[in-house]
């Protein structure tokens, strides 16, 4: 029954920031009466959902058992506690994965229900449910969100030729696996050359799941972001934020804020770069819980450097671009091996002929 939940909290990954995607399964004498998920933009919570379908179904929860993968809150917000609605609801017990870290809930949830008299479990599932919201914990703990870094490249390691050719290098399969990516985090992010060079979209293309396109970042310090751009000509459809620095002239500001693009202020470093540490605390503050860097190699090099990459993953075309080809990742500046950064294996799988590897890194 956990493993439902957290196959539900699964499906709400990317639409539910600020808030956790939770999975929520009630049971009662041995049968499932009930299923639960947190909702686009976080509301309802899923025990709310699952209390909701029982409700519109005519079926009592009194003495059921309910599988959560995340500690019921226990705060007033726009909703109130979850809690307290499974006090009302009546059930007899409580499997929970997780404590929230969250200070609003942080085993307070539980103590409520325990002191209802309702039995709680915690612990079932924990590992996969940390996984699942490891972006929210993130967030709550640092300060900032997840960010997987994705990149589409040659056997050597080249994402174009050097005349900046890349389209494509991997094939279909591994393309479409790529919006997939994007419909499973909270917002895209890359660098202001790459939204020059490639004048992307960064929207989700699958059918069906164009609505859970995310929310498109451009670090741009200078604000260059052309008006012209997909990027700004859309804004209004599908959020683009663009993050620079105070030093970025106002009337380009302006000419995109006019367009719907949300501007957004970041530190910058001496050389006159957003401050990326800086970015992903401001992200952090903003809600943002997942964040794809999508490139190009200077952005995936200044992330890797400042020890922000959680995540990598890696599709991998079977052709040679040669040393004159544009790197994935731009320079890292170490000399020795201890230095570099180290991921581990999670997955590897084919995709039509290209190879997608899946990394987290090691702590």
């Amino acid at each position: 029954m956990m493993r439902a939940a957290l196959a539900l909290a699964r499906r709400s990954l990317g639409s539910t920031w600020p808030n956790p995607a939770v999975g929520c399964v009630i049971v009662r004498d041995g049968r499932v009466i009930a299923r639960g998920r947190t909702r686009d933009g976080g509301r309802p919570h899923a025990e709310a959902d699952a209390i909701a379908e029982a409700a519109k179904a005519g079926l009592s929860l009194k003495g059921a058992t309910v599988y959560v993968t995340l500690e019921p809150c226990a705060h007033h917000g726009r909703t109130p506690p979850c809690a307290d609605a499974l006090v009302t609801a009546g059930v007899a017990r409580v499997v929970s994965a997780l404590e929230d870290p969250d200070p609003r809930v942080k085993g307070q949830g539980h103590a409520r229900l325990k002191a209802a008299g309702i039995a709680v479990d915690v612990g079932e599932g924990a590992d996969e449910a940390a996984a699942i919201n490891a972006g929210f914990l993130l967030r709550v703990r640092e300060g900032r969100p997840l960010f997987h870094l994705k990149i589409a490249g040659s056997l050597d390691g080249r994402i174009a030729t050097a005349s900046g050719e890349s389209k494509w290098i991997t094939g279909e399969g591994a393309r479409r696996d790529g919006h997939r990516l994007r419909a499973i985090h909270d917002a895209i992010l890359v660098g202001a050359a790459t939204a020059a060079a490639d004048d992307p979209e960064l929207t989700c293309r699958l059918p069906g799941l164009a609505a859970r396109s995310p929310v498109r970042i451009v670090l741009d310090s200078q604000a260059r972001l052309s008006p012209a751009s997909k990027l700004a000509t859309s804004a209004n459809l599908t959020p683009v934020w663009l993050a620079c620095t105070r030093s970025a002239p106002a009337a380009r500001r302006d000419a995109l804020a006019r367009l719907g693009v949300k501007i957004v202020e970041v530190d910058g470093g001496d050389d006159g770069r957003i401050d990326v540490a800086a970015a992903a605390r401001t992200l952090g503050s903003r809600g943002l819980t997942r964040v794809l860097v999508e490139g190009g190699g200077q952005v995936a090099a200044s992330f890797l450097k400042t020890g922000l990459v959680d995540g990598i993953s890696s599709y991998r075309a079977g052709l040679i671009l040669g040393a004159d080809g544009r790197s994935a990742v731009g320079g890292l500046d170490f000399a020795r091996l201890g230095s570099a950064p180290r991921f581990r294996l999670v997955s590897a799988r084919q995709l039509q002929g290209d190879t997608l590897e899946t990394w987290r890194r090691e702590d």
